[in-house]
């Protein structure tokens, strides 16, 4: 009986305890509201640097046109923002990509420059102003090896390999120790079939981290390309030093020639009937294919 009576209590004292703690729990004062910012207009910022990163996270969301207001700002407070310039020219590139594959229309500039060139687009502009800046960092620091680099980025926007390749090199010997560079080398040196010259920094990208993917993959078409060289190279010698027949000995002459008249028919006369055979039209040369503009990226 005792036994029960213990229970019992046991019981009771769960109870209430549970009453207490559920009483306390209601009567404890809610969390304050959560504050939620608005983000700060564009126009209020007084940084340029600000202004750059706020339209790369506009960007980042998919954001275009507020991210190239963002840009606009950004260049507006410092002229020789030449990232700024850059990001500028890959959000105008994405915003025309996103109007055509929505089916907009934009009205391309009309006006075309004295020598009758086409006219330039808003990315075009905006890159061309980006190698000016670029510049004028590098000649204020020529070690400045972010600066060689994103200009040689540029100038593949602006499809100038050949300058590009020369500021991927000017980086790469400033800082040797860096496979993004020695990576964008070696492709651009590709892009330019210049493939045994290539080998030398996709490697060394490769040795600096062996997780490069992208460089591994081109030191295999690089290597694929050296040997296409290589074979072409060799046949083209094949030929050339193949064997000449050797001259006719002079005191011989005159009896190889008496025998080929022997064996040889003569020619037929001129008035012998014979079908005429019709002139081959003149081939015109194929249309070069036209070339790729650009590949829209999202950062630099």
């Amino acid at each position: 009986m005792d036994r029960v009576f213990l229970a019992f209590g046991l019981t009771v004292i769960t109870l209430a305890s549970i009453g207490c703690s559920g009483e306390t729990a209601a009567n404890e004062p809610p969390p304050p509201p959560v504050e939620v910012t608005e983000p700060r207009p564009i126009s209020e910022i007084t940084d340029a640097d600000v202004a750059l990163a706020e339209g790369n996270r506009l960007f980042d969301e998919n954001q275009t046109e507020q991210a190239i207001e963002a840009y606009r700002h950004a260049i507006s407070l410092n002229p020789d923002l030449a990232d700024a310039y850059f990001q500028l020219g890959i959000a105008y590139d994405l915003l025309q990509l996103q109007n055509q594959q929505a089916g907009i229309v934009t009205q391309s500039p009309t006006n075309s420059n004295s020598k009758g060139d086409p006219p330039k687009t808003p990315s075009e502009k905006a890159f061309e102003k980006a190698v000016a800046a670029y510049e004028r960092r590098i000649d204020a620091n020529k070690d400045d090896h972010e600066a060689h680099f994103n200009l040689g980025r540029t100038y593949i926007k602006l499809l100038k390999d050949d300058e590009a390749a020369k500021a991927f090199k000017e980086a790469v010997e400033i800082k040797p120790d860096d496979t993004e560079y020695q990576t964008e080398l070696g492709a651009i040196l590709i892009r330019l079939a210049q493939y045994a010259a290539a080998i030398g920094p996709l490697k060394k990208a490769i040795e600096l981290d062996s997780a490069n993917a992208r460089a591994a993959e081109l030191l295999e078409d690089a290597k694929a390309g050296r040997q296409r060289i290589d074979y072409a190279l060799a046949n083209r010698n094949t030929n050339t030093n193949q064997a000449v027949p050797p001259k006719a000995n002079r005191s011989n002459t005159n009896t190889a020639s008496n025998t080929a008249s022997n064996t040889v028919p003569p020619p037929p006369p001129p008035d012998a009937t014979r079908p005429k055979k019709e002139p081959t039209p003149e081939k015109k040369p194929d249309k070069p294919a036209d070339r790729p503009r650009r590949v829209t990226e999202k950062r630099p």
